[in-house]
């Protein structure tokens, strides 16, 4: 007996051991692989307005499911809460309010299922359950269940890959739909024609949100299709087959776990283009090679920063919004180089790729100068880009998308960004760059005549007036173009729009001490309560705008009444909750006190405390937003994600700082929440952030070093992470505002280089 124990104690320790080496293993392997921390579906519910599917880093193609029920839960065609998909399309935004794309439907079918409902406008579609569903970075699966299928998507920049894991029927059937639309989205004319038994190409044109989108595609099956059916407006037709609304059914005899893959190569300026990059990228149908290779290509720009932690939901967090920080913009030139430009003429790019999907009211913030240090060699192509939609239309693009402009929201905010990038040395036609950000400031649309006459916007009738808004984002592009022109000793032109860039106070009221509407002949408007959402500011109120002076914060302070007064107001902010009977908009999420998260006019303001003395108030807010406001599930974004600026903010302010003003290539610091980070830069250089005593209870700055010596100043130069380094902050249980009050600040009118 005594023997039966001592082998049974033996046992259980060699399988405890086992078990031990088995954890650490697959421990090593989680660590090797940054991509399976990533999280997909955070977003997916709740406000945040992300796709699940699979795309590459700033990819034409984002393949994903599709819901097929409109509204704006279901902006990016896929919403966690339901359960059924009516396909899987080839285009998707990410994270924002538009309801477009959504192009080349594509779903399999057979004769286990036929119900059809009203909801998804009577398309074939079936249940599916989150247990049978996986998604990672450029790869997504899902059950079909009510048909049996396995249906996986993988991609590569430019062409999607599906692959369908059938049972045995003899009535399996591929839909793929031209005519399928959702929200804003409607098609204006469709293509269809079959080049053999295994091959199709057509185009999809449509309208929405932007007015003129092109998509090209060739489609090619890994198995010749043995018969197929044709649509036009539900009715059916022969091919080859045009019009608005087409569709075509091919179908097959398949058998038990039967595989067919589908490759579809998208362009959108000719069939020919789509067939560049279908040849170009994909020479076979090894869908797992294409997904192996996808996962590598994420897991190299994850790869970019490290960081170490024990808290797998931060860790998660983080490289999720690394993730999605890199799904816009879009690639839109072909293989070729070809592309639909901003003019609706077939443009081409020569040297560089054309991206577009520029969401710059939101991406100017934290975005693109997180480009800056993530994305160093795709920089120039995205500012070569903003120029080339320049040269078509002779305006730098607003809000633009798939070739057109869509002039959503405010501000000309392709001017910082290009501004940004000229100071951090990177490289374009600077010529071209200052021409294109001047006529962009003087142009006679979007009342720019009426704020070079009037130096604000005043009130009118328009639905959306934003006149305030619009006032205080133009001065800021002005004082853009004033250090540009000034650099380039341009001094007639600094002088100019230097005193633009201080047309803010032309709209501030020193008697109340608000940014406020004024009428025509100079009258702030009244009565005036700051917190209500009127047609004065973009989806905002005077609370949510007044700190948006990024170019002359001391200028702000002092019209507030200086340090103390500033101080009082922004302890305001983030206290005055608004009340159980205020009416808050769709947008004015992630409040806390008047502060809102979930939209961008916000996102700088908790570091505003670092001018006032009480850096330790943005650390404790920064801390809190970080921790509050980003969670990893499917509702774990406090408001749209909006093509990468949401994800940005938490990762800059995680890493210990963010860029108030995006264009002066300075950070202002706060509090760290990773023991370690290391950047990987260019030329082998590496940046490291180390967080010493950091802990739950650790979470204010006590001191902060920079390469062993301590620094002076409450915030780092872009030179200083692209030179490498070590950033070492000291971290403590309690506020040490005495140790900064000295430290410098950023300098008004003066670019860190």
């Amino acid at each position: 007996m005594k023997t039966v124990y001592i082998n049974i104690v033996i046992m259980l320790f060699l399988w405890s051991c086992k078990e031990e080496q088995a954890k650490r293993e697959n421990n090593a392997f989680s660590e090797s692989l940054l991509t399976s921390y990533v999280n997909t579906f955070i977003g997916t519910d709740g406000p945040g307005n992300t796709y699940p599917g699979a795309t590459l880093p700033f990819g034409m193609v984002q393949l994903s499911p599709d819901i097929g029920i409109p509204g704006w839960d279901r902006i990016a065609g896929y919403y966690y809460k339901d359960s059924i998909i009516s396909g899987f399309s080839h285009t998707h935004l990410t994270g924002t309010g538009a309801g477009d794309l959504y192009d080349i439907l594509v779903i399999p079918t057979n004769s286990r299922f036929s119900e059809r409902i009203k909801e998804n406008n009577y398309k074939p579609f079936s249940k599916f359950s989150h247990e049978k569903e996986k998604s990672a970075p450029g790869y997504y699966t899902v059950d079909l269940l009510d048909y049996g299928i396995k249906a996986e998507l993988t991609t590569t920049k430019r062409v999607g890959i599906h692959r369908y894991t059938f049972p045995k029927d003899s009535a399996t059937a591929i839909h793929i739909d031209l005519g399928y639309a959702l929200n804003w989205d409607k098609p204006t004319d469709t293509f269809i024609e079959k080049v053999n038994d295994s091959t199709l190409h057509g185009y999809r044109k449509s309208t929405g949100w932007a007015k003129d989108q092109r998509v090209y595609f060739v489609m090619q099956f890994s198995k010749p299709f043995h018969g197929y059916t044709v649509f036009k407006n539900d009715s059916i037709n022969s091919l080859p087959v045009q019009g608005e609304n087409t569709k075509i059914v091919v179908n097959y005899n398949t058998s038990e776990n039967e595989q067919i893959v589908i490759k579809t190569g998208l362009s959108t300026a000719d069939i020919q283009g789509a067939l560049a990059s279908l040849e170009q990228e994909t020479k076979d149908f090894d869908f797992d090679h294409y997904k192996k290779k996808a996962e590598e290509t994420w897991e190299k720009e994850l790869q970019k920063m490290k960081i170490t932690t024990a808290d797998v939901d931060k860790k998660t967090i983080f490289y999720t919004m690394m993730y999605q920080s890199m799904l816009a913009p879009t690639l839109l030139s072909d293989t070729n180089g070809n592309y639909k430009g901003a003019n609706d003429t077939i443009a081409r790019a020569v040297g560089f790729d054309r991206y577009d999907t520029f969401s710059l009211w939101d991406t100017f913030r934290a975005a693109h100068p997180l480009y800056t240090i993530t994305q160093p060699e795709r920089v120039p192509d995205m500012i070569k880009s903003l120029l080339a939609h320049y040269k078509e239309t002779n305006k730098l693009p607003v809000w633009s998308m798939q070739g057109n402009e869509t002039n959503m929201m405010i501000g000309y905010h392709a001017v910082p960004v290009i501004v940004d990038a000229y100071f951090k040395g990177f490289e374009f036609d600077v010529e071209l760059a200052y021409k294109a950000c001047k006529e962009s400031a003087m142009v006679n649309d979007r009342q720019i005549d009426v704020y070079k006459s009037l130096g604000y916007i005043p009130i009118d009738e328009h639905h959306e007036n934003w006149s305030v808004s619009k006032t205080l984002e133009y001065a800021y592009d002005d004082w853009c173009i004033a250090m540009f022109a000034k650099d380039l000793g341009r001094e007639d032109d600094y002088e100019y729009f230097i005193n633009r860039s201080k047309n803010w106070e032309n709209v501030y009221n020193n008697k109340r001490s608000w940014i406020q509407p004024k009428s025509n002949n100079g009258d702030f408007i009244e009565p005036f309560i700051p917190k209500e959402y009127t047609p004065y500011f973009c989806e905002s109120n005077a609370w949510q705008y007044y700190w948006f002076v990024p170019q002359n914060i001391d200028g702000l302070i002092e019209k507030t009444g200086g340090n103390e007064r500033f101080t009082q107001k922004l302890d305001s902010m983030f206290s005055y909750a608004p009340e159980p009977g205020d009416k808050l908009p769709i947008f004015s999420t992630g409040m806390i006190g008047q502060y809102a998260h979930g939209n961008e006019p916000s996102h700088h303001v908790a570091f505003l405390y670092n001018y006032v003395k009480r850096p330790s108030k943005t650390q404790e807010l920064t801390q809190e937003i970080l921790s509050k406001q980003y969670q990893n599930q499917p509702n774990g974004h406090c408001g749209n994600e909006d093509c990468g600026q949401m994800s940005s903010w938490y990762i800059f302010s995680s890493l210990g700082f963010y860029p108030v003003n995006p264009a002066q290539g300075t950070y202002l610091l706060t509090s760290p929440i990773f023991e370690e980070v290391v950047i990987q830069l260019p030329e082998g250089k590496v940046f490291t952030i180390k967080a010493k005593n950091l802990s739950k209870e650790n979470t204010y700055i006590s001191n902060v070093t920079l390469n062993g010596t301590s620094l002076e100043q409450l915030f780092i130069t872009h030179k200083t992470i692209i030179n490498g380094g070590v950033l070492e902050f000291e971290m403590s249980d309690k506020p040490n505002d005495a140790k900064f009050i000295n430290m410098g600040l950023p300098e008004i009118n003066k670019i860190y280089q």
